[in-house]
């Protein structure tokens, strides 16, 4: 990409506050970003080649929305703990194993979009986001739901499509937990388990796709209660 058409972008971003540079096959994160870190609000650098984020990340302090879906780094700074007031982090469809412990210091963070990476296990230390209303984990590489999940504050949890073959009974403690999404994994019936149907706030529970007739989970104890919940769900929407 020319240089000038770079800088035409920037001074837009610097009117708006901005940023947009998606599919242009770029191999870094671009550096002249650094002239506008006191008036980004939104930054989109999706679907390009960019290997490393850099840790002048972490001087965007007016950040809200960052997404940077479809490139190819590996792994985040510790500088975007930073960013105490990003509300949304689109990181699906790169090469990410685990998250930094400063991940946790997102206190502003709503929506963490992490589909299609190589995170093997459940990310430890989302319990200290607050504000978090959806967590999207599908298509990863992840085996078991731990007991650590139950401080979590998400709305919505996305497992779908990952690896997993044991969720611990504590997810039923998430205090605002409604939609549980764990289709196409490896789970048995008796790897669910009944508290989420008896003692939850989970109103949909999606399961297609695993070791199991979705029908099954009909005969299991707590299936009506959890039902209750669907259906007044539905009607509230309706």
């Amino acid at each position: 990409m020319g240089n000038s058409a770079l800088k035409a972008h920037l001074e837009t971003s610097q009117k708006t506050g901005v940023f947009q540079l998606t599919g242009k096959g770029l191999p870094e994160f671009p550096e002249e970003l650094q002239r506008l870190t006191g008036n980004l609000r939104t930054v989109d650098l999706s679907n390009n080649k960019i290997e490393v984020l850099p840790a002048f990340i972490g001087s965007f302090l007016q950040l809200k929305s960052f997404t940077f879906n479809s490139n190819k780094i590996t792994s985040l700074p510790n500088e975007i703990g930073k960013l105490k007031k990003l509300e949304t982090l689109h990181l699906n469809m790169n090469q990410l194993q685990r998250l930094p412990a400063a991940i946790g210091q997102l206190s502003a963070l709503r929506t963490l979009g992490l589909s299609g990476n190589h995170i093997r296990e459940f990310p430890a230390g989302l319990g200290s986001l607050r504000h978090l209303d959806v967590l999207d984990l599908s298509k990863n590489r992840i085996q078991a739901v731990p007991a650590e999940v139950a401080a979590l504050q998400a709305i919505e949890i996305n497992l779908n499509q990952n690896q997993i073959s044991a969720v611990c009974p504590e997810v039923s403690r998430c205090p605002r937990l409604k939609v549980l999404r764990l289709q196409e994994n490896c789970l048995e019936l008796s790897s669910i388990p009944v508290s989420i149907l008896t003692d939850s706030q989970v109103s949909l529970l999606s399961l297609e796709g695993n070791l199991f007739e979705v029908k099954d989970v009909r005969d299991m104890e707590g299936y009506d209660q959890y039902m209750e919940r669907f259906t007044a769900t539905k009607k509230k929407f309706a």
